[in-house]
């Protein structure tokens, strides 16, 4: 997990664009090795939990860009 402390704005926008790319790669990789039936399923679940730790990733960077505002 990167620390995003100190990163300008327009490096993170940058960031969350590569992470949601490669999230999007990853979605179609994992449909492709289940629509074929015999993917190899320990690959199938290391690329799910990729993606996830990328989803985790992208909203950290999300949070960072739109901070709550109690209202």
């Amino acid at each position: 997990m990167k620390d995003f402390d100190g990163w300008s704005e327009e490096e993170l926008k940058a960031q969350l664009q590569v992470l949601r790319e490669e999230h999007r790669d990853l979605d179609r990789a994992i449909a492709a090795l289940e629509q074929v039936g015999d993917g190899d399923q320990l690959h199938v679940t290391r690329l799910k939990k990729r993606k996830l730790l990328i989803k985790d990733e992208m909203a950290r960077i999300e949070d960072k860009l739109l901070p709550d505002i109690i209202a």
